[in-house]
């Protein structure tokens, strides 16, 4: 992992030094954002923008003839005459244009000249609005006839063809008929089934060309990296496809032969990993796992710890004896020898091991995905054939008609695809039903795709200024907005409350045991239910059970986070689209966080160029400056680049012709901390692709329950490990006893922590594994109210924009379509109520019940309500848009779209694309003194 030349200590914070990541990953939206464009109807929003402009200059000379026309009332005597009046002065009121003018006009000519002339521009201008009201039907009505065929010429793009056979089938199974269906009789509306057929492919079209998130073909990844004076960021549009099927297949195979009591007898078996002698008793982790739902698009299964206790007993013993220091047997093998052992009759004696499986002392070896497997179905299939055994050949051979098949999925077009997933599921559920399935049941998912993007470069200095220096310096209070940070306070205060100051644990599955026993579950019970803000809104005190110091200074610089907030708000000005966090609230929050001392804290930093254009007009921000816009942090290593490590493993992956994984791992070496090892958690199998990856560290931390590939001097066990306190640093570490090295633990998986299992969920408190998401206006008051929407400003530190402008609008708050309105008035609705509120025309809108404000821990963590693009300049955009809030009161938060269109700074041959980095800015030492040498500086190459 080479990095660049690090920075020199900096007084802005205690840490000795920095350094950008050599490497990064670049997203890349699958389709340019000019190829929604042609959705939008410039001839709508002009026709609109003069709707509005005549409406604002009616309401302006409205609002000049309310005193001349209230003077005349007074001033007129006839009945007659003055209800006349009054009927022209409520006309003009309410904007309304007479049926007949000539009163009007009798009653200009009682006005003096100037109210007079007034009120005849009121009557033509309101005649012309008329007009322009009349004209907008047909208009609109074309313009959505338009955008409906352009439309299905866009459904035919071959990357949104592709994805959407993996993302959903139902809507590509349709999808050929939609394209050939045609228009509605007489240029209406389509009928309620094919709106929602044009929703649903709008929504995947947005996402194929606006969004950044890795799924099939809607969105590419490539290997970048920085280099100084490198070009612009662009690409070159050669995808490479990297699909495999989907893990939880493989398990669910696995599962019907270890049911099956003569192919069991066949599997390998072995001791649970971090099994103890303990008294009278055998101590040993048993790890249970809940299936995932099949029926999910996204699912995986569920591992739980629980420590379990069985009696030693004389067999159990000589069992444990014979299978000890990891030794595997044949489960028929080990029948016999308890027949021999017991005497007991070969049925009786095959049902005892049967139970220790069940009670999960035993494994059966080797039909488990390893996390580290680059083709897990050819893995599977080794793992059958080394059994020797003729139905093992036989479902191995059986599997290469579906190796075959998942091989040729990255090259065929999307007819292709659908007939090879098709293919699939037939030899799968064939596969099933050979090994003994009654009712074959398969993932709805059968394949997860990566696309490898072609290499890409760029400038080094250019994004050490923009984004790496302000991250880094944003760095320092980021722990005020990790949601882990709490809990690994806890176990720190936990241990030392057990063990003192400079005390040690040595049996750490103990340790773990009792933590969760005494103290972390029902924390975690407790902080679930607990609302994160307190009752002025700002965050809520961390329950600090045990009296740590490190909670209150966390809290503390929580709230003076909060209070600087507060006062830069409240000084900000009404229209003002900035707030500029400035270098004084950053300082203060810091040194409130100064007594959790400076940890060992990697971040990585996924991100967005704001780069305007120089002819174009930018939604950047004043003077058109680029901007680098934060979308999420974490902490620990590696994170932009382990669930893709599969897809840069050729020769243009990595340097010097190594692949991207070497690479990586050879990097990893030269940032230890002193006196350090690395060591990957794993959480035993793989249960999802996406925690799939390279082998990136050179030790693997082995706990109970679960099985290593890794080579044995690279393993380290569970019970090779104790916690210690060291008081020099006030650190709680874990050391090896073998290795007489601390040991820092590592995630890199793609899963949550906190869905982890308990041991290894509880070795991650050990680890710089972090989720910070700076809440900004947690605790800040809303600004006022208008129409039942409020809006935030766009906030920067430096260049760097922390939170995008916002505009949430309550339930019952946004336009609706008024029975028997066309889709004119539905769209001047929504036009009028945009201009109302200052919206840009491009926003992402994302819709929630109305109930609380999505926050707490598992809001932090990711997951929630999913961002809708939305185009305000097309009409059909806004029925997509209608669709969405219709299931009921809802709050809808819009958020600028950052960067807009003119300031995407990766092109490819046939346009600008939306792209997001993922970069690392990793802890280093301090750079000599000098004028060449910076921070960021790469001065030597790869």
């Amino acid at each position: 992992m080479d990095a660049v030349a690090p920075g020199p200590r900096s007084a802005e914070n205690d840490a000795p030094g920095w350094e950008l990541h050599r490497r990064f990953v670049l997203r890349l939206a699958g389709l340019p954002v000019e190829s929604v464009a042609g959705l939008r109807d410039p001839a709508a929003a002009r026709w609109a923008a003069g709707v509005l402009d005549a409406e604002r200059e009616l309401h302006e000379l409205a609002a000049e003839l309310d005193l001349p026309l209230t003077a005349l009332v007074k001033t007129v005597e006839d009945p007659a005459q003055r209800r006349a009046v009054l009927a022209v002065r409520r006309e003009v009121f309410n904007g309304r244009l007479p049926r007949d003018e000539r009163p009007a006009r009798a009653v200009a000519a009682r006005l003096e000249p100037a109210a007079a002339a007034t009120l005849t521009r009121w009557l033509g201008r309101r005649r012309d609005l008329a007009a322009l009201l009349a004209d907008g039907g047909p208009l609109v009505d074309a313009g959505l006839a338009a955008a409906r065929t352009r439309l299905r010429a866009l459904a035919r793009e071959d990357r949104l063809r592709r994805g959407l056979v993996l993302a959903s089938p139902s809507l590509d199974a349709q999808l050929d008929a939609f394209i050939d269906q045609p228009p509605a009789t007489g240029g209406g509306a389509p009928d309620k089934r094919t709106r929602k057929k044009e929703r649903s492919l709008l929504a995947y079209l947005y996402r194929t060309a606006c969004k950044t998130s890795p799924f099939s073909t809607f969105t590419g990844v490539a290997a970048g990296e920085f280099r100084p004076g490198a070009d612009p960021t662009r690409a070159g549009g050669g995808w490479t496809s990297h699909p495999r099927l989907n893990v939880v297949v493989l398990a669910r195979l696995a599962e019907l032969i270890a049911a099956d009591p003569a192919r069991r007898a066949d599997l390998p078996v072995a001791l649970s990993a971090g099994w103890e002698l303990d008294e009278e008793r055998v101590r040993y982790v048993r790890r249970s796992v809940t299936a995932g739902d099949d029926s999910a698009a996204v699912s995986f299964d569920a591992a739980h710890d629980r420590l379990f206790f069985l009696r030693r007993r004389g067999t159990l013993e000589r069992m444990l004896a014979l299978l000890a220091d990891g030794a595997a047997l044949r489960y028929a093998d080990l029948a016999e020898w308890l027949a021999t052992q017991t005497g007991a009759p070969p049925e009786e004696a095959a049902r005892y091991p049967a139970t220790l499986l069940d009670l999960g002392i035993l494994q059966t070896a080797g039909l488990a995905t390893d996390v580290h497997a680059a083709d897990p179905l050819r893995d599977f299939q080794a793992a059958l054939r080394a059994l020797g055994r003729d139905w093992a050949d036989a479902t191995a051979a059986r599997l290469d008609a579906v190796a075959d098949l998942v091989s040729g999925y990255g090259a065929a077009d999307a007819s292709g695809r659908r007939a090879l997933l098709a293919a699939l599921r037939t030899e799968l559920l064939g596969v099933q039903r050979a090994l003994g399935a009654a009712d074959p049941s398969l993932p709805r998912t059968l394949l997860y795709e990566d696309v490898a993007e072609e290499p890409v470069t760029a400038d080094l200095d250019r994004w050490t200024d923009l984004a790496a220096e302000p991250l880094h310096a944003l760095g320092g209070i980021l722990p005020a907005f990790d949601v882990a940070l709490p809990q690994r306070l806890v176990l720190k205060g936990f241990f030392l409350a057990r063990y003192g100051r400079g005390g040690r644990c040595d049996d750490l599955l103990r340790l773990v045991h009792d933590f969760h026993e005494d103290i972390f579950t029902q924390y975690l019970q407790f902080t679930s239910l607990k609302s994160p803000s307190g009752p002025d809104g700002a965050p809520a005190p961390e329950e600090n059970w045990l009296g740590m110091p490190e909670v209150t200074a966390l809290d503390r610089a929580r709230a003076e986070f909060t209070l600087r907030m507060r006062a830069l708000w409240a000084a900000h000005p009404e229209d003002g689209r900035e707030l500029h966090l400035d270098e004084a609230t950053v300082a203060a929050v810091r040194g409130e966080l100064a007594p959790l001392g400076s940890p060992f804290a990697p971040q990585s930093h996924f991100v967005q160029l704001a780069e305007p254009q120089p002819d174009a007009t930018s939604d950047a921000g004043p003077g058109a400056e680029p901007l680098v816009v934060l979308n999420n942090s974490y902490g620990g290593l590696c994170f932009p680049f382990t669930r893709f490590t599969h897809c840069f493993e050729g020769p243009d992956g990595g340097g010097a012709g190594r692949g991207l994984t070497a690479e990586l791992r050879a990097g990893l070496r030269e940032h230890h901390p002193a006196g350090a090892v690395f060591a990957e958690v794993t959480a035993g199998s793989a249960t999802t692709n996406l925690n799939l990856h390279g082998r990136l560290t050179d030790h693997e931390i082995v706990c109970p329950g679960e099985t290593s590939t890794a080579p044995p001097q690279s393993r380290i066990d569970l019970e090779d490990l104790y916690a210690e306190h060291d008081e020099a640093t006030d650190r709680l570490v874990l050391r090896s006893r073998r290795l007489d090295r601390e040991v820092v633990p590592l995630y890199l998986g793609y899963l949550v922590p906190m869905v982890l299992p308990e041991v290894p969920r509880t070795l991650l408190l050990f680890s710089p594994t972090s989720r910070a998401r700076p809440d900004v206006w947690r605790g800040v008051p809303e600004g006022p109210e208008r129409d039942g929407v409020t809006a935030r400003p766009r906030v920067r530190y430096r260049s760097l924009v922390l939170h995008r402008r916002r505009w949430t609008a309550a339930p019952g708050t946004l336009p609706v379509r008024e029975p028997g309105a066309d889709e004119a008035a539905y769209y001047l609705a929504w036009q009028r109520w945009r201009g109302r509120h200052g919206l840009p025309a491009r926003v992402f809108a994302t819709v929630r019940p109305d109930t609380a404000d999505g926050g707490g821990p598992g809001a932090a963590f990711g997951g929630g309500a999913k961002p809708h693009y939305v185009d305000f300049d097309s009409p059909l955009s806004l029925t997509a848009l209608e669709g969405l809030l219709a299931g009921g009161p809802v709050r809808t938060v819009f958020e600028e779209m950052l960067p807009g269109q003119d300031a995407l700074h990766v092109r490819s041959a046939r346009g600008r694309h939306v792209a997001e980095l993922a970069l690392e800015i990793l802890p280093g030492p301090a750079a000599p003194a000098g004028p060449d040498r910076r921070h960021g500086r790469q001065d030597t190459p790869a």
